[in-house]
């Protein structure tokens, strides 16, 4: 049974370490939680944590105050050692300390291996939880550079610039990898529909998208985020 580590870096219970949980886990602030918070804007069973394909699953259990992951909203996300997991006032930690420095270690050497990347600047071996867990937050937060090229590595990871971005779901039946190829070229298509239509000042410094075009951004981003909330919640899909 997979076991999994959060320390506690701020709220009530900080310098607590759960340590070694067998999965899956609820965190919460009632009794019956494996991980139990003293939070009042915890709620009784805020999230989930389970194991499932090999990764580590968090999932918002439609919480009052929701969950964060890095300092992102979430409702399902999958979870790394050194993510920062946000629930009421309580920030956690995920993963013990020698999962965070392995980590670290891998994610330098893909550093490395990226194409037209140089070599990762050297880390020292010990480094503050906050420090450390701040280097990861590069996974949620990639600028979207148009300097950086799109490259891909010979096991089909995709990286912008030096950073990897997130992986593709492995191991798709043929439905489920149209599927997904059929979503991302309809984002793809209505995306370009609503800027090819966009306008620069005399200097190209300030760009224009009229009330349409920009109205047409938004309903993508609400699209996106309903698809978010119906692989989170497929039951949610209908309302």
């Amino acid at each position: 049974m997979p076991l999994v580590t959060f320390q506690v870096l701020e709220g009530i219970d900080k310098g607590r370490v759960f340590r070694d949980l067998p999965t899956p886990v609820t965190i919460g602030r009632e009794e019956g939680n494996m991980l139990r918070l003293n939070d009042e804007r915890v709620s009784r069973f805020h999230a989930k944590v389970q194991f499932d394909n090999s990764e580590v699953i968090l999932t918002d259990l439609e919480s009052t105050n929701g969950t964060r992951v890095n300092g992102n909203v979430v409702q399902i996300r999958r979870l790394r050692p050194g993510d920062r997991v946000g629930v009421g006032r309580s920030l956690l930690l995920f993963g013990s300390e020698q999962e965070i420095r392995e980590r670290r270690e891998a994610l330098e050497s893909l550093s490395t291996a990226a194409p037209g990347s140089a070599a990762a600047n050297s880390v020292p071996a010990t480094v503050h939880a906050h420090t450390l867990a701040a280097q990861f937050d590069h996974d949620q937060h990639t600028e979207l550079n148009p300097r950086d090229k799109v490259t891909q590595t010979e096991d089909g990871t995709l990286f912008l610039g030096p950073r990897p971005l997130p992986p593709l779901p492995q191991k798709m039946t043929p439905s489920q990898a149209a599927r997904l190829a059929e979503l991302l070229d309809f984002l793809h298509r209505h995306l370009t529909a609503a800027t090819e239509n966009m306008r620069t000042d005399d200097n190209a410094v300030q760009i224009t998208l009229s009330f349409g075009d920009w109205q047409r951004v938004l309903a993508l981003q609400m699209v996106l985020a309903r698809y978010v909330r119906a692989v989170a919640e497929p039951e949610s899909a209908a309302e």
